[in-house]
């Protein structure tokens, strides 16, 4: 079962345990509103006979019926809507009128008739218990809400860690396959450029190899903390640069004039950063059919200093710039969808910084942005 499939299920049962709840309550809260009309009605009785009683009259027995209404909020008013007495009242009101425009409709009135000539009325509000009662469901929604968010939380964070995992594993992996055959090429180089010192082939296979074994050691680094230190982003990026010219088309032009003389002192583990770059660089010039430019601009403020790529390439469509960083999800026909998500890996959670898709233009062009921290101590 899928966490998708456990969530909709878990989801269904707070609904349907919600739904019981909120019948149940909502008939409890009529049963007992039922129950405090009835008593009001003997309680009004009661009030008429003890106004109605004799001096001499035994009044014990109908004293302690109204006494014994300590709950519900009672109003004794005239024709006229004026309040004569009240019970249980924090605020006492001198109109009926203005007590309902402040706290609501009340229940009645009963009619309590005095003699032929003189009718009082009795109104009376839920009693404490009753109004509590009837926020009970919303309680419940709330912590069955609380509840299903911790579940979809705790669900979306085993997911992440269960892909982080299975991302590290992946990288150390290849790391580990690409050693054994680095190793052998090492050594047939060696063998070569011993037989052969003067054949111009054998330092770009030198390079190669070294560019191999860099790479391994980047997918070693995947999974463990990376030694950051403060150092100047330019010359990392420049490195990227001359990386990416040599296997770019003369026809694409890119266009690193902006970091000429440049400083900016950032904290970087260079060597994953500089995949980073390489990256991005190699995904603007695939963007690009034919001619094109890719442009650096690097800017900064107090505390980030903030790298754009931008290149002239087809774009990306609007309903694909939401899934770009998303593993798996690529527009190339040749493509695994891995390198944005590792990139946005390596800039956030390695390097505290952001990687976003600045802006992206169908026909027009794409930008990137990276933003770095600088040193606290600047």
């Amino acid at each position: 079962m899928s966490n998708r499939q456990l969530g909709i299920i878990v989801l269904v049962i707070a609904m349907v345990i919600v739904a019981i709840s909120v019948l149940f309550t909502n008939n409890l809260a009529r049963s007992l509103q039922s129950e405090e009309q009835k008593n009001m009605a003997i309680w009004a009785d009661a009030t008429r006979q003890l106004i109605l009683a004799e001096d001499d009259a035994d009044i014990d027995f109908v004293s302690s019926i109204i006494e014994k209404n300590t709950t519900i909020p009672v109003y004794i008013c005239d024709a006229e809507g004026k309040v004569i007495a009240s019970r249980n009242v924090e605020k006492e009101s001198e109109n009926l009128q203005i007590l309902k425009s402040s706290n609501g409709d009340h229940h009645g009135p009963i009619e309590l008739k005095i003699d032929e000539s003189t009718t009082q009325y009795i109104y009376w509000d839920d009693s404490s218990l009753l109004t509590r009662l009837r926020y009970v469901p919303y309680a419940q929604f709330a912590l069955i809400f609380i509840f299903i968010a911790i579940i979809v939380i705790t669900m979306l964070t085993a997911q992440r860690s269960e892909q982080n995992r299975l991302w590290v594993g992946l990288s150390k992996e290849t790391a580990h396959q690409l050693g054994t055959p680095i190793s052998s090429l090492n050594a047939w180089q060696q063998l070569l450029a011993d037989k052969y010192p003067d054949d111009e082939y054998v330092p770009q296979m030198k390079r190669d190899i070294e560019r191999l074994q860099l790479i391994a050691d980047r997918f070693q680094k995947i999974g463990s903390e990376p030694d950051l230190q403060a150092q100047n982003v330019v010359p990392v990026i420049e490195s990227a640069v001359s990386y990416m010219r040599t296997r770019t088309s003369s026809r694409i032009t890119i266009d690193d004039s902006a970091l000429q003389n440049v400083k900016r002192t950032v904290m970087l583990n260079a060597p994953l950063l500089r995949w980073v770059f390489e990256n991005l660089l190699k995904n603007a010039v695939d963007a690009i059919t034919g001619e094109g430019t890719i442009s650096l601009q690097i800017h900064e403020n107090e505390h980030d200093v903030m790298l754009d790529i931008s290149d002239t390439g087809k774009g990306i469509e609007s309903a694909a710039q939401r899934r770009i960083f998303e593993p798996g999800f690529t527009s190339k026909e040749r493509g695994w969808g891995l390198g944005l998500p590792l990139a946005k890996r390596i800039v956030e959670q390695y390097h505290g910084g952001k990687l976003i898709l600045k802006q992206s233009q169908p026909g027009v062009g794409t930008t990137f942005r990276i933003v770095l921290k600088k040193p606290e101590n600047g």
